[in-house]
């Protein structure tokens, strides 16, 4: 093959590669056009291999027409490359494109539960005066829910409660006193103790106002020292911290196994105040809490010289605070994970 023949041929192939790069319009075409003028078996690669038959004195100018040919060629194949690159590029851009003038995404805040922002008051309320905070389990022992807390078996007080038995030996926990039980087991009958207790209690009651699960916070103070009046002081304190310092809160006698002597906490109803309604039944006053002066049996029992140690406890409802704080009319509402429920709730 001569330099003539050699023109002929490239110049041929070359306007036959521009004809053809016209119809090329996606990537596979674009990679078959490749192949064709570029690739292993393209005329191309042939012609460099037939450098061999060329006369010596003539393959320096065979070899810059071949090459001329190739960035020809390679030419052609990257600018439909870049233009594909550049049609796909605005294809994207425009189907992906903002409206700035549309309004954003609303990113819904969380909010506390109820529940659980009665239990940091509390908590932080008590925390304040020196108190700790004890845990126990919820499936708990007969002895230390009961009696440990001065309630025997065949003990009146136990169908007060009407617990979840799992077999002869072991409940559900009916209250979390059994958690003072174990706190004062712990101390080998030395003080002096403060500590609440909060956590979930089971019992079979179920309308608006009870649920077979529910929240108790249970409060114990030992020492050698204590009085009545410490228990009258802390409890007034806590119910005008939750309910305002203008609140007026009431004791009345009362009885629990595990405290004696007992007393009832009411504080002045929200709706009539204290001229009586509906709400609080017409007595102008709304039950919130149990306490007493720890009984001594539940002393001794736990290891503690009742001669030498007096203490008082008591136990408020959770969900009861909640729903007389915050105005909810049925406890379910606590369990159905409404999320307009409960941000209501939410602290802006």
């Amino acid at each position: 093959m001569d330099i003539k023949e050699f023109d002929e041929i490239s110049t041929r192939e070359i306007a036959l590669a521009k004809e053809e790069i016209t119809h090329v319009d996606n990537r596979m075409t674009l990679e078959q056009f490749k192949g064709k003028f570029l690739g292993k078996k393209s005329l191309l690669t042939s012609l460099y291999q037939s450098m061999r038959e060329v006369p010596s004195d003539q393959k320096k100018d065979f070899g810059l027409k071949l090459t001329e040919m190739k960035n020809t060629l390679n030419g052609l194949f990257e600018e439909k490359e870049e233009e594909m690159k550049s049609l796909e590029l605005s294809r994207k851009l425009e189907s992906e494109k903002i409206d700035i003038t549309l309004p954003g995404n609303h990113k819904r805040i969380g909010s506390k539960h109820p529940f659980y922002a009665i239990v940091d008051e509390v908590v932080d309320f008590f925390v304040g005066l020196g108190f700790s905070v004890a845990s126990g389990p919820e499936v708990e022992s007969d002895y230390n829910n009961f009696e440990m807390m001065n309630i025997p078996k065949d003990h009146p007080a136990r169908d007060m409660q009407d617990s979840f038995s799992i077999d002869q030996s072991t409940v559900l926990r009916s209250h979390t006193s059994c958690v003072q039980a174990r706190v004062m087991k712990a101390m080998a009958g030395k003080g002096p103790v403060k500590v609440i207790c909060p956590g979930k209690v089971y019992r079979r009651d179920n309308d608006a106002t009870h649920s077979h699960q529910f929240g108790q916070i249970e409060g114990l103070v030992i020492s050698e020292d204590c009085t009545f009046a410490n228990l009258l002081e802390t409890l007034t304190l806590l119910l005008k911290h939750l309910f305002g310092e203008k609140r007026e809160v009431r004791f009345r006698p009362s009885f629990f196994p595990f405290t004696e002597p007992s007393v009832e906490a009411d504080i002045q109803c929200f709706e009539c105040n204290g001229k009586g309604c509906s709400l609080c039944k017409h007595t102008g006053w709304i039950e919130v809490l149990g306490s007493g002066m720890v009984h001594p049996n539940v002393l001794r029992l736990n290891g503690y010289d009742d001669k030498k140690y007096k203490g008082f406890a008591f136990g408020i409802g959770i969900d009861r605070v909640a729903m007389l704080k915050y105005g909810i009319d049925d406890i379910k509402r606590f369990y159905t994970n409404d999320i307009d429920f409960i941000e209501q709730f939410r602290k802006e």
